[in-house]
């Protein structure tokens, strides 16, 4: 009888769900970041038992459940943190993001539900090799990225990088510029770069492309990742460029040097803030190495928000979520590729 598998969307560049394959248990000293394994689902429900599948849509799942993912890590600083690394002898794991990162919770906060739980069955093989992300990236010919860059970053997650890049792929197509949009750091979640597709960008890729189900590795390995990604975005012949870092530069997701990377790019950075503080909080650990050219998110909510991001830091802050605001805005981008 014929296995029924949910794929996740950290499979979605691969043909798991077309060709057949076979799922064997590994020993751990076999285990490497990014393999694909299978897992069962256990536990009890609750909202964070769902599939975000390799077309992005949410799938509910119940106990008995099949589902394929990727061995990583997660840091996030307002949910959990775990890594494939923590899983115990009994083979429990958990998928940590519902894109199919599957590790062991170490830390989660006390407002979010149990991460889904999984059991460990085995890792997806063929032909008695183990298979995983990077068996399924297309390669590019290495090429520099000339186009210029809108970069938004934020002082941690859920601070508004994803909202606020929809409103500026917007109004770059109000422009008349020709959009592709990235996600460069981060944990694996398709919904964040089909939101900007839907915004209108042409063309959208994310580290899961170069084979990451998160950026939390070494620098030496996120460096390939981001070369390939910025290579395959050069060949797209686009305008502009709209790249979002997810998280923050300061957490363990090789933001700071997704930054420095596009140093020479950037012609406009976007600070997304939880609130003023958070936006003086940062400017003081860049320092001259951060030159925000405005501040979005939450700290911009409000005229209050607004005017305190002035007077603690002295950068410009605007709530793109006003439509009032948009003239403004596109001033700004405008000016920005003007320079």
């Amino acid at each position: 009888m014929k296995k029924h598998y949910f794929f996740t969307s950290v499979t979605r560049n691969s043909d798991l769900s077309m060709k057949p394959f076979d799922v064997e248990p590994l020993d751990r000293s076999q285990w490497t970041t990014g393999d694909f394994v299978v897992g069962r689902v256990t536990g009890k429900r609750n909202r964070l038992y769902r599939c975000e599948t390799r077309v992005g849509r949410m799938a509910a799942m119940v106990r008995g459940d099949l589902i394929v993912g990727a061995l990583g890590e997660r840091a996030a600083t307002l949910e959990g943190v775990g890594k494939w690394q923590a899983v115990a002898d009994d083979l429990e794991m958990e998928a940590l993001t519902s894109a199919g990162l599957m590790g062991k919770a170490t830390s989660t906060s006390v407002f979010l539900p149990e991460f889904m739980r999984l059991t460990y069955l085995g890792h997806v093989k063929r032909n008695d090799s183990k298979l995983g992300m990077m068996d399924f990236v297309v390669q590019a010919e290495p090429a520099t990225l000339e186009m210029p860059v809108f970069l938004l970053i934020g002082t941690s997650m859920s601070s508004g990088k994803t909202t606020s890049g929809q409103v500026i792929i917007r109004a770059l197509n109000y422009l008349g510029e020709n959009v592709v949009a990235a996600k460069l750091t981060g944990a694996a979640r398709y919904s964040d770069i089909l939101s900007f597709r839907d915004a209108g960008a042409n063309q959208v890729f994310d580290f899961v492309d170069a084979g990451l189900p998160s950026t939390v590795c070494s620098e030496s390995r996120f460096r390939n990742s981001i070369e390939l990604l910025t290579s395959r975005i050069a060949s797209t012949g686009a305008d502009v460029l709209v790249a979002e870092a997810g998280a923050s530069p300061l957490e363990p997701y090789n933001g700071e040097m997704a930054m420095n990377y596009l140093r020479d790019a950037n012609c406009f950075t976007v600070l997304c803030a939880s609130d003023p503080y958070a936006v003086l909080g940062v400017q003081n650990a860049f320092g001259d190495h951060l030159q925000a050219d405005l501040v979005a998110g939450p700290a911009a909510n409000t005229d209050a928000a607004v005017a305190l991001v002035k007077k603690l830091t002295g950068l410009h802050a605007l709530n793109l979520q006003d439509r009032a605001n948009h003239p403004e805005l596109l001033t700004l981008l405008k000016t920005a590729l003007a320079r």
